[in-house]
């Protein structure tokens, strides 16, 4: 891998919106299909492909491209939810997935065929998509990644008010376990983006056929309908338009669009930035949690103060009101959180941010910790009046919620960086580039966290959260004024920070060629209570070669996971 110019592999599921929901529920009772499939027995969930509207338009910004496509299309779910569970034991074994069957009170499993998945960002080559132009000619044919846990909503007013299962597919390539589903009653949005890939469409007249393809028709018993749906290409110049996506509205964001929403400045015109997963720390919204791949350059679509993706709020979560008081005690019994941190990922060699430093090399990566639990991680600050720093407690909860135990854990300070600019907690994590024989630090690295749960982990764990409250960091962490702040690491779920700025990443530039470990150590000063401590430690294999300023970096894969 060689100088890094741009982050690679961002893909993002479609958001819908609301409105387009409506138009589902009117055509799933009366979309025709090519074929039927048979009856389904109880427990098992009758889907079916539709379209929400017979035609779309698609704004393709001048300078950009081309355009990201959500055709309006959608998998119903009905008779029963569908829900997945997939799984692996270790990086060294491959992915399993179960279907899970319930009917009344009774659960059952169906094992999937082997070798189905290869990562958990959902049933690859699901959608066949094929668009003609006016003249009838195909000029786009391409299969597209099913996430269940995409943009959904409800086909009818009788169909559960709200869907219990997780927003998102994970892409973290270190995922060990994601349940994906769709509600009995509701329908998932089958578009995904890839933005390093848009659709190279001029402006014109198009007809998208969409299916479903054979091997997930016959695994599913899902029809073999074939929706059309009229495609309007528009090129638009700056200043026109509607803003971000495709009208009539399947949801889809364009890079023009984007520009102006927090962390994507830099997006429209030529520029390319260096955004990782958090090196902005912009608000991240679960429903594109890793809820965050690799996703510095489009993973905080639509996000504001006070909110995520445009539609869930999430007000900002409150500390205790008061510093707690008495001896700090923790019950030998009481749940703690189990904090483990992840082999480094994303590594390549930068120049720095924006080749700010030219004639350096310096190594990025991105690193993530999650918790394990069985119990979520309870951080409150407080701040004396005129302190520059909060003092930090780790709070203790019973299974029904109740305070049972605190502890001091350190401080949190505050940013002042630009896209920073709240409230961190000290010492989650620290960052150590060994020698070859992992003895010698070479390179040091401390980062400061604001705690959000930005990847899906593991959401098969004992008491994971599939629905992270702390998502959105511009309310989670505090402003300047605050005199208190509440920081959670949620159960099943990590926190991914994206080394790539000088005094982050590590400076290699005199380095001699050879072999080094990025270590990643999770709560490096031992103070927060953990169930264990004996899986904090992870180490990434590098081998740098090249020469100065002009280095280059090698990663071998970790067992079966092969991401650089």
């Amino acid at each position: 891998m060689t100088r890094l110019q741009h982050r690679k592999g961002l893909k993002r599921t479609a958001f819908a919106a609301a409105a387009a929901f409506t138009v589902v529920a009117a055509v799933a009772g009366s979309a025709p299909g090519a074929g039927a499939a048979p009856a389904n027995p109880p427990g098992t969930p009758k889907l079916k492909l539709v379209a929400a509207s017979k035609s779309v338009t698609a704004d393709r910004y001048q300078g950009q491209p081309g355009v990201y496509l959500d055709l309006g299309t959608y998998v119903t779910a009905d008779n029963a939810p569908l829900e997945l569970k997939v799984t692996r034991k270790s990086y060294k074994d491959p992915i399993v997935a179960q279907q899970i069957l319930r009917s009344g009170s009774r659960t059952t499993t169906r094992k999937l065929p082997a070798g189905l998945l290869k990562d958990f960002s959902g049933l690859p080559g699901f959608l066949e998509v094929s668009i003609k132009n006016a003249a009838g000619a195909e000029v786009v044919k391409t299969k597209g990644t099913f996430c269940p846990n995409n943009a959904s909503g409800r086909l009818r007013p009788d169909a559960p008010a709200t869907s219990h299962y997780p927003e998102s597919c994970s892409t973290n390539p270190f995922t060990l376990g994601s349940v994906w589903g769709v509600e009995k009653g509701w329908a998932a949005n089958t578009s995904a983006f890839d933005y390093d890939r848009p659709v190279d469409l001029p402006a014109g007249e198009y007809t998208a056929k969409v299916a479903v393809a054979k091997k997930y028709r016959d695994l599913f018993g899902i029809p073999n309908d074939q929706p059309t749906v009229k495609l309007t290409v528009r090129e638009v110049t700056d200043g026109e338009g509607g803003g971000v996506g495709l009208t009539a509205r399947g949801g889809a964001h364009d890079m023009a669009g984007m520009a102006d929403m927090p962390g994507m400045a830099g997006m429209s015109g030529g520029h390319e930035h260096q955004y990782g997963p958090r090196g902005a720390d912009a608000p991240t919204p679960s429903a594109l949690s890793h809820a965050l791949e690799d996703r510095g350059l489009a993973h905080h679509l639509g996000d504001g103060a006070g909110h995520t993706d445009g539609s869930r709020i999430a007000p900002a979560l409150k500390a205790a009101t008061k510093r707690p008081v008495g001896r700090a005690s923790v019950p030998a019994n009481a749940p703690k959180p189990d904090l483990r941190s992840l082999p480094a990922w994303d590594i390549a060699i930068s120049d720095g941010e924006d080749g700010d430093a030219p004639g350096k090399d310096y190594l990025a990566f991105s690193a993530n910790v999650w918790n394990a639990g069985p119990a979520p991680l309870v951080v409150d600050g407080f701040r004396k009046p005129g302190a520059e720093l909060m003092d930090s407690y780790q709070y203790f909860y019973d299974a029904k919620g109740k305070q049972i135990g605190y502890a001091p854990a350190g401080t949190m300070e505050w940013d002042p960086r630009v896209g920073h600019e709240h409230w961190h907690f000290t010492d989650f994590a620290s960052y150590h580039l060994l020698s070859a024989d992992k003895k010698d630090i070479v390179k040091s690295g401390k980062e400061a966290f604001c705690l959000a749960n930005t990847d899906a982990i593991d959401y098969t764990v004992k008491n994971a959260n599939w629905h992270p409250y702390n998502t959105d960091l511009s309310t989670a962490c505090g402003e300047r004024n605050s005199i208190s702040v509440r920081e959670v690491l949620d159960v099943g779920s990590g926190d991914t920070y994206t080394q790539y700025r000088p005094g982050q990443s590590f400076d290699v530039t005199d380095l001699p060629n050879g072999t080094y470990y990025i270590q990643v150590v999770a709560n490096p000063a031992n103070r927060l209570k953990e169930t264990s401590t004996k899986n904090n430690i992870s180490y990434r294999k590098v081998i740098l070669g090249g020469t100065p300023g002009n280095r280059t970096v090698k990663v071998p894969p970790v067992d079966l996971i092969n991401a650089p």
